[in-house]
């Protein structure tokens, strides 16, 4: 039932991209950027070390010439251990200098068992999120990401909830 859930989920929402991406005249954002901001779990797994935190993160974004596609990477800290995700996701411009964008990746936690915002054991990783350059070179990004059976002892997904500001390379 969890695989079905996610398919719907994934088709629903690359559908709602893409056509977003096909019906806007607009040029979105561009470029690569690094930043950094606050991170907030938003679940439990419903055991002992595995409370929703409050912490960090740092992310950048490697814009992929001539596509629609962007290799992203995410840091999120706070608690005992930190949770590394390297990501692929499809920017898809809703204004200028503005996108939406949703992927894909994986979270290694750095010590398994310690919690992080993102769950406490490595996971299949779904972000949903948006970017706007506001100034010249300085981006605000916010995103949500849902760690696929993301505790240990537990079958239960995670959620966090990410928002920063970049730098724009």
């Amino acid at each position: 039932m969890k695989v079905i859930n996610l398919a719907i989920s994934l088709f629903a929402a690359t559908s709602v991209i893409l056509s977003g991406g096909i019906a806007a005249a607009q040029t979105g954002m561009d470029g690569s950027y690094i930043g950094a901001g606050i991170a907030a779990g938003a679940t439990s797994g419903g055991q002992g070390n595995d409370d929703a935190l409050f912490g960090g993160n740092v992310q950048g974004r490697y814009a992929i010439p001539q596509t629609p596609v962007s290799a992203r990477g995410a840091i999120l800290f706070g608690g005992d251990a930190t949770a590394i995700m390297p990501m692929l996701t499809i920017d898809s411009p809703i204004a200028d200098n503005t996108n939406l964008y949703f992927g894909a990746g994986y979270s290694w936690i750095t010590n398994e068992g310690d919690n992080t915002p993102l769950g406490n054991r490595n996971a299949a990783v779904i972000t949903l999120g948006a970017e706007s350059e506001v100034s010249d070179r300085l981006i605000v990004y916010g995103d949500a990401k849902w760690g696929i059976n993301a505790y240990e002892n537990s079958s239960a997904d995670a959620v966090s909830f990410q928002t920063g500001v970049g730098y724009r390379f």
